[in-house]
Order: structure tokens, then sequence, then C-alpha cells
């Protein structure tokens, strides 16, 4: 249903009413939400514009800032001035919910102001400037009716050329990852604005001179985009031949700075990585058993190798055999949505919302070049906006590389990816958080949180018997857990010790037992990313943990559809958060 800037501006003040309803008990919680609800909210999203459209907030949404020097100084202001009213509240006297909030606040806002003056990213990352994304939800989400959009899409484009023209200033001495993954997303960028969008415009209720216009617009987008791209392959070329490219390794200080900041895990990175180190040899272990219990089915006539990794590896080999074509790869992640949401239902491990359904959909190829499924889900402001699972086609790839990303997705794999993503994973965690009556906690989001709870909600449905227990499935689970394990051995060691190329192969292919097509793909990506990779083992960890505590505590008492939903219920909180917040007794069967 389209809804208006005036519809999601009363929703906007119904959420303000909310909060202040559930949370402002002291004098100290209404000051909290004075200072920082609507009218800080609205100067936010005046310099995020790009993140206020992503979270369903429009008001805003015909700016395009260039990012200059300029708009670097407002913000570095506006987060100074921030951070000391938020810095000037005695959070002693808040009471749990607003402190909390006033915690993921700061965080974030001081996060924004270290990026800014001193991991200095927006000079190194070209791959962080391209439009497309923002435009292509302005066109394709029904916030408001078409001629409206295309209005606020033809006063957003005339903004485009200065865009880049700031980035191109802005850029200095970036790594050659970066920079090339730039060139192939802003090339992907071009199909946003595309024969589709004029056909679109052509066919629209705009008047004859709003066409005229919009086309002038989109031409001069166009040629923006594309000088860009001309920029960076010659600053491509240019490094290639002279060197001067910037090491894409963050290095210690800056590496363990930015993990504190977004990972929030009550631990440092490095016991992180020494904890995953661990982990690696206890999944080796059950798999080495599980390997022996499986050999004779699958290899009656042949004895198993004395090297445990080499048994594993060969056993895995041959269940990888089973597979779907590449043709049917797509067709079949679609097909397992409704199957997962009827055994989540039947089995009580959630509520779901059937009003929201997922749509899967092939990855736009402005969003390509990071992973080969991701979810992209509508923020708070405008939660009836559809939600999107992309899976990306393997167009690319040579058959050998299809066969490899096949076998590593192979029959059990691709389900506990669909899990992963849709249900009860993404999906279902960042619906439950656009609900949550704290806008901080839906909206300022933890990701090791986020990450953490769809590696937990596949734990989950094994433990409730998706795959029938059998040893298969266990055996590619525990080889699921290991990649989410050598993700963060991964990211560590490549940015924090300097792991070279084939060190990070030889982790991934001999000891995580990855394809080469998805080891080559993991270091693609530990090239263009630091500190993400470990959002699933710190998130996971914490939330498996939390939740063998209160089942300790509670015995058969403990409701696991109430923990699910409890949990579920703060947004998507720092899991030590949530355990100031929740109590045993709201996990308790009566």
């Amino acid at each position: 249903m389209a809804r208006s800037a005036a519809a999601i501006l009363l929703s906007v003040a119904a959420m303000a009413r909310a909060d202040a309803g559930t949370a402002a008990d002291t004098a100290v919680d209404r000051q909290f939400h004075r200072q920082f609800g609507d009218d800080f909210l609205s100067a936010y999203w005046k310099l995020h514009p790009d993140f206020a459209i992503a979270v369903g907030y429009y008001d805003d949404a015909a700016e395009l800032p260039a990012p200059d020097a300029a708009y670097r100084k407002r913000l570095q202001q506006f987060l100074d001035t921030s951070i000391g009213k938020l810095d000037a509240m005695p959070a002693a006297q808040m009471s749990d919910g607003v402190r909390t909030d006033r915690e993921m606040l700061l965080n974030q806002l001081r996060y924004e102001r270290w990026s800014l003056d001193t991991l200095r990213d927006w000079q190194w990352e070209p791959s962080d400037y391209n439009v497309a994304d923002a435009f292509s939800l302005l066109l394709n989400t029904p916030y408001a009716d078409e001629a409206t959009r295309l209005r606020t899409v033809s006063r957003r484009l005339a903004q485009v050329p200065a865009y880049y023209a700031a980035a191109e200033k802005a850029i200095s001495h970036p790594t050659r990852v970066h920079t090339q993954m730039a060139i192939a997303q802003n090339e992907g960028a071009l199909d946003v604005f595309g024969d589709a969008l004029e056909k679109q415009v052509a066919g629209s209720q705009l008047s004859a001179d709003e066409r005229v216009t919009f086309l002038h617009h989109l031409k001069a987008a166009r040629a923006a985009i594309e000088a860009y791209v001309d920029f960076l392959k010659t600053l491509d070329a240019k490094q290639a031949k002279d060197g001067g490219a910037r090491d894409f390794r963050l290095g210690q200080p800056y590496y363990d700075q930015a993990f504190a900041y977004e990972v929030q895990a009550g631990m440092s990175a490095k016991q992180l990585y020494e904890r995953a180190v661990a982990e690696k040899q206890r999944l080796h272990a059950r798999m080495s058993v599980l390997a022996d219990q499986l050999w004779p089915k699958y290899f009656p006539d042949t004895p198993p190798p004395a090297e445990p990794l080499v048994k594993i590896r060969t056993l895995i080999e041959k269940l990888s055999d089973n597979h779907v074509q590449p043709s049917e790869f797509y067709p079949q992640i679609k097909a397992l949505i409704p199957k997962l949401e009827a055994w989540v239902t039947d089995h009580d491990l959630l509520t779901l919302d059937p009003s929201r359904p997922l749509d899967v959909r092939i990855t736009p190829p402005y969003q390509r070049g990071y992973a080969m499924a991701s979810l992209a889900a509508p923020g708070p402001y405008d939660p009836t906006a559809k939600t999107y699972f992309n899976v990306t086609p393997m167009d690319g790839y040579t058959p050998a590389q299809a066969d490899s990303f096949l076998r590593e997705y192979n029959h059990w794999l691709m389900q506990i990816l669909a899990i992963h993503e849709a249900v009860p994973g993404h999906y279902v965690q960042l619906l439950y958080a656009n609900k949550s009556p704290s806008r901080i906690k839906a909206i300022f989001g933890n990701s090791a949180m986020i990450e953490g709870w769809a590696v937990y909600s596949e734990r989950m449905m094994l433990e409730s018997g998706w795959g029938d227990h059998a040893p298969e499935m266990e055996l590619m689970y525990s080889k699921w857990v290991l990649r989410v394990v050598c993700n963060t051995i991964l990211d560590y060691g490549v940015h924090v010790l300097g792991m070279s190329q084939d060190q990070a192969m030889k982790l991934l292919t001999d000891e995580a037992f990855q394809s080469r097509t998805e080891a080559e793909g993991k270091w693609h990506r530990v090239q263009v990313s630091s500190v993400q990779l470990t959002f699933y083992y710190a998130g996971f960890s914490a939330i498996y943990g939390y939740r063998q505590q209160l089942k300790d505590e509670l015995g058969d008492r403990f409701d696991l559809k109430k923990f699910n939903e409890k949990f579920l219920s703060y947004g998507s909180a720092p899991v030590a958060v949530i355990e100031q917040l929740m109590k045993p007794a709201d996990v308790a069967r009566p």
C-alpha cells in the first residue's frame, strides 16, 4: 500500500509517543526524548539521506548532498554537538530502556566521528560513492504515487553530477580492490538509469515539460556516472603501473577500534579470534566422528584415510555431488521459503507475519560483487515496503566456476543458506526489529546481533528436527559453522596478522573444506571489508550462550518461543544490551 509523507510523519509521531509511554519514567528520560526524538532524527536524516531512504524516511529524499569538505564539516559539527549532549546526560538516572538507547546512539555517533577524522575511509574507498541503491528504492517503493516519486527522482538526479565531482576530489590514495569494485558497481548502476526508466517516464502522469526536464537530468546523471567510472579506470591503470595504492589491510590499531564500535561483543578482537581457533579444532573433531559414521554408507569397499581432514574432505566432496543445476538454483531457493515458514509455524518456534511476504529476486547489478545472497529489508519508517531476498546469478561464471559454486551450496547447504537469509533468519529478525517501540534500537542496529541471529536460527531449526537429524545434514551444517568460525580467523588473520592470499586459501579450502570458487569469493570479500566477517561468530556465540544460560537457570520452565520473540522485541540491539533488559520471567512458562 502506498504511504504519503504525511502518513509517515504520523507514524513517526506515534512511535515517539510509544517510546515516551513505555520508557519515559524519569525526568532524564523525558529530556532524552526531547533532545533525541524527531527533531534530532530529522537533522540526522538531512545529513544521511541515503540511509533515510533505506529506513523508509522520505522527507529529504530529493536531496543528494555532495560529499565535499563543506558537507564533512557540517557532519562533524552535528556529531560533536550531539555527542556532547549525550555525554552530559546522567545515565544513572535513566530507565533501562532509555539508558540502553543512549548507549547505542552514543556508540553510533562516536563511530561516525572516528570514521570521519581517523579512519578516513571516505578517501580510500571509492566504492562508497554510488547513487544507484537509493534511486532504485525511490523508483520501486510505492510510498507515494508514481508521479510524485518521479518528481523526487528528477530533483535528485539534478544533483548527481555535483555528487560525483565531489567524490573524485575526495578520493586520495585508494586501495585497488575498492577502486575495481567501484568501477564494476557503478557500471552496474547505469542499469537503474537506462531505457526502462525512460519508458517509465514516457508513460507517466508527468507533464510534457516535466518529462523534458527529467530526461535532461537523467542524461547528465548518466554522463556523471560514466565520467566517474572513466576517472577510476584511469586511476587504477596508473596505480597498476606506478604502484602507490593503499594496502587494503586495516592494521591492528584501526581494526581493534572498528571492532569495538561495530561488534560490541564484551571481548576484544584478539579474544574472539583465539576462541574461533579453539572452536575450529572442536568442529574438526566432531566432523571426524561423523565421517567415521557415514563412511561405510558411501565408501563400503574402501577404508577411510588415516588423516582426519582428508577423510572429512573426501566425504564432503562425495556428498557435494548432490546439487542442482545452475538454472535451478534460483527457483529452488524460492521454493524453500514456504516450506521453512510452515516448519517454523508448525513447530511453534516463532510467530510469523503472513501479511509481509518475502520477494525472492535476482540481485540487481549495482549490488553485486559482495555476496552471492543477501537480504534487502525496509526500515522502521516504512515497514510495509517489500523485503527482497537477493540471489546473484551465475551468468559470468565458467562451467567449472558454476559447478564449484553449486557443490558448495549443495542439497544441504542450500537449505542452510535459505534459513540464514530468510526464515527464520534475517527476514524474520528484521520484521520484528521494525516493530520495536524503540526507534534507536530499530534504526541503529548492531550488525553482530543481526548476523548472529541468522546463524543462531540455523542451529535452532536443526535442533527442532529440520533435516531429520540426519548425519549428512549435521556434517554439512558443521562445515557451514566451520565457515562462520573461519570467517573470524580469516578477517583477523588478514587485517591484523598479515595473512597472505596463499595462507587464506589454505585455511578456507584445506581446513574449512570450501570450494575454490567460494574461497576466492571470500578472499575478495575480506579485501573489500573489515570486521564484518567476525559478526557471524561473535553474534551467534553471544546469543546461543545467553540462551543456554537461561535454559540452565529455568530448566523445564524455559519456553523457546518466548525466548525467541522476546529477544527479537528489542530491535537489533547488541546482545549485551538485550541481556540487560530481558528477565528470566520473560521466557518462562507459567
